[in-house]
């Protein structure tokens, strides 16, 4: 297992992206903190339950990633449970989508605090613990639109470029304490939330990738878990696309 005993938080992960790599590292040995929102609404705890009904090892808690507070109390808590941090997936992120004409000042700054700057709260709150103890994987979640923009993301396009160069800074700040940073940028997810959008717009997102469908969560997980394991020991300041061929 390639992430034997790893300490591994993943924020947002109770559903889709999430819930997929919450269940891949702990199949990969991880010993995985499952953060979410809202433990009960958000199911939490149904993810902490499922990886240890499956033999796993986790943990739930309530974390907003604009929080600082929770963020602290979930680090401090993992430290006095395990003693260190290995990894962070910064999964979590909302969309509140309008045309440039259209966005609110609202939409704009609800997306900006929960998709970069709860990237950055995250990071601070585990970078001290990293250093000191001469490794970690920081992982953030960018997306297809955080490389080429998509119409009515304004504020999204912006968060996830963002994250990108983050990692690209991190990179180059945290390498030689022993710490990679990376990012994931799915194309078309076959999430829940697609649930409430008609058939048809679906088939079409489907007919522009290549491979005539959309990536499994479990897809996209197994890329976190990959670039989480010293079989990437030397990947380092990299935008991974997961788009099925979308781009081309």
């Amino acid at each position: 297992m390639r992430l034997q005993g790893k300490v591994s938080i993943i924020t947002g992960g109770a559903s889709g992206i999430g819930h997929a790599t919450a269940l891949k590292f702990a199949q990969e040995g991880a010993i995985v903190a499952v953060c979410d929102l809202n433990q009960e609404a958000i199911d939490a705890d149904a993810v902490v339950n499922e990886i240890k009904a499956a033999g796993g090892e986790a943990v739930g808690y309530v974390v907003n990633v604009t929080n600082k507070a929770q963020i602290a109390d979930m680090v401090g808590d993992l430290k006095t449970r395990f003693g260190r941090i290995d990894v962070l997936v910064n999964n979590a992120g909302i969309v509140q989508d309008a045309q440039l004409l259209k966005m609110t000042d609202d939409q704009f700054d609800k997306v900006i605090d929960i998709n970069l700057r709860g990237v950055y709260n995250c990071a601070r709150a585990v970078v001290d613990t990293m250093v000191a103890q001469g490794s970690g994987v920081i992982l953030n979640a960018s997306s297809v639109v955080g490389v080429y923009g998509n119409f009515g993301q304004t504020n999204y396009a912006a968060t996830k470029f963002g994250v990108i160069g983050f990692v690209k800074t991190w990179a180059k700040e945290l390498g030689k304490k022993g710490i990679r940073a990376n990012a994931v940028c799915p194309g078309f997810v076959a999430t829940p939330i697609l649930k409430s959008m008609p058939e048809k717009v679906i088939q079409a997102m489907e007919e522009k990738v290549p491979m005539k469908r959309m990536a499994d969560p479990k897809e996209i997980a197994s890329v976190y878990a990959f670039l989480a394991s010293d079989d990437a020991s030397y990947i380092n300041g990299a935008a991974i696309e997961v788009t099925g061929g979308l781009t081309l």
